[in-house]
């Protein structure tokens, strides 16, 4: 799976396998939970709502740091410091959620908070990395490895973290539930840190810019000078809306399938499963899609993505709750089955693919950029989804309106060029 890569490709590879501990098992389960207890402690109301608004925040800062990031970074020196930062500050965030006194929620959410922007700062400098430790005949095999083996690393911490959880439940250990959501965000950090050290030690920068006299303030100029740039460029402009629809699509999907599940009447214990399932799901198939691009080319091999959650979304449509429980939960693992195929596949492609028609010297530029369009992912979708289901009293037909987001994309992604032909170049 390795053979042909390089040194720093691999250790590039090995950091979506660190971080993604933290999206699995912090972002996803524990934390959720954990501060909801933390809540009931001091008889807290809207406890979901303070839950939202600190996501809200850490999204909101995340956003207007992305742009001035990916500028800073773009120069010489400046790109591998700027990760590190970030990296150890949202390593030493996790890890400082073990200590925050339980009934302290307002603390919890803080410190969590800074744990997201650290793990979003991170990120956003680590796809911009791709430019630097591989090159473009190799990239969508390089992302879709990473995407892959991330989800195998986020399954494979997820389980080791929630065992003792289990066992609990089950009166098999005399331990109470916070010392293990406790013991989970240490397990996260130790396991985000030693995984990242192949990254900290092996990649480098190789494009940028010379560093200049108040650097800080002219990277404010260079935003704007990048966004006028792209919007010159149609294929970007194309690119850019096509990934910002689909993108809001698959993150509405991410975001609203366990609340989704519970409506419907699937149990807790299932949703656990299909979560885990779609991580070990996830695993091969988006390295699957590496070999399909190689073939067929990105281009191509995002339209089947596209395409599969359209089919997606014509499932859950079917899922009205009056129907039969049984059926419910079949169709439901079929879904999870199917956005495991490609959940992975399409969010590592769009990263390779984007990195191919930018130009290197200014990738970290062009990646804030891609950033903030992530981050901003599924603003859309979920927010038309509630709309319907309080209008129709349905929640399965909100589903409608994240199938038309994909099928404008589709529409959209039309245009955007074939990048077979970026490597006859």
């Amino acid at each position: 799976m390795f053979k042909g890569l390089t040194k720093e490709e691999k250790s590039w590879i090995w950091y979506d396998w660190a971080n993604a501990a933290y999206t699995m098992t912090v972002m996803s389960a524990i934390m959720g939970v954990y501060f909801a207890h933390s809540a009931r402690l001091v008889g807290m109301e809207n406890h979901t709502a303070y839950w939202g608004f600190a996501n809200t925040i850490a999204t909101l800062v995340a956003g207007i740091l992305a742009p001035i990031l990916g500028t800073i970074s773009g120069y010489h020196g400046k790109k591998k410091m700027l990760f590190n930062f970030f990296a150890f500050l949202a390593i030493l965030a996790t890890a400082g959620l073990a200590f925050v006194p339980e009934e302290w929620w307002w603390l919890l959410l803080v410190v969590f908070v800074f744990s997201s922007i650290g793990f979003s700062g991170a990120i956003k400098i680590y796809d911009a990395f791709l430019v630097d430790v591989s090159e473009d005949s190799k990239m969508d095999r390089v992302s879709t490895t990473a995407f892959g083996w991330g989800y195998f690393g986020g399954g494979l911490a997820f389980i080791i973290c929630i065992v003792p959880v289990v066992l609990i439940e089950m009166g098999h250990l005399d331990w109470s539930l916070v010392t293990a959501y406790r013991l989970a965000f240490m397990v996260t950090a130790v396991w985000w840190l030693v995984f990242s050290l192949p990254i900290f030690k092996n990649v480098k920068q190789k494009y940028g810019t010379e560093v200049e006299p108040g650097y800080i303030r002219q990277s404010f100029v260079t935003v704007w000078t990048t966004l006028r740039d792209m919007m010159r460029d149609k294929r970007l402009i194309y690119f850019l809306l096509a990934f910002f629809l689909y993108s809001d699509g698959v993150s509405s999907i991410i975001r609203m399938s366990v609340i989704f599940g519970e409506d419907i009447g699937i149990d807790v214990m299932t949703l656990m499963l299909v979560l885990l399932a779609v991580q070990f799901v996830a695993f091969p198939c988006a390295i699957l899609y590496g070999k399909m691009a190689a073939k067929w080319g990105a281009k191509t091999t995002i339209y089947i993505g596209i395409f599969t959650y359209i089919v997606i979304c014509m499932i859950a449509l079917l899922m009205n709750p009056e129907r039969d429980i049984e059926f419910l939960t079949m169709l439901f693992w079929i879904l999870a089955i199917l956005v495991g195929t490609a959940q992975g596949g399409i969010q590592a492609l769009s990263r390779s693919y984007f990195s191919k028609i930018i130009p290197k010297e200014k990738s970290n530029e062009y990646f804030g950029i891609y950033n903030v369009v992530g981050r901003f992912a599924s603003i859309i979708g979920t927010t038309l989804f509630g709309l319907v289901a309080v209008w129709t009293g349905q929640d399965h037909l909100g589903i409608a309106v994240i199938a038309l987001l994909f099928i404008i994309a589709a529409i959209l992604f039309k245009f955007v060029p074939d990048d077979r032909t970026f490597n006859k170049e």
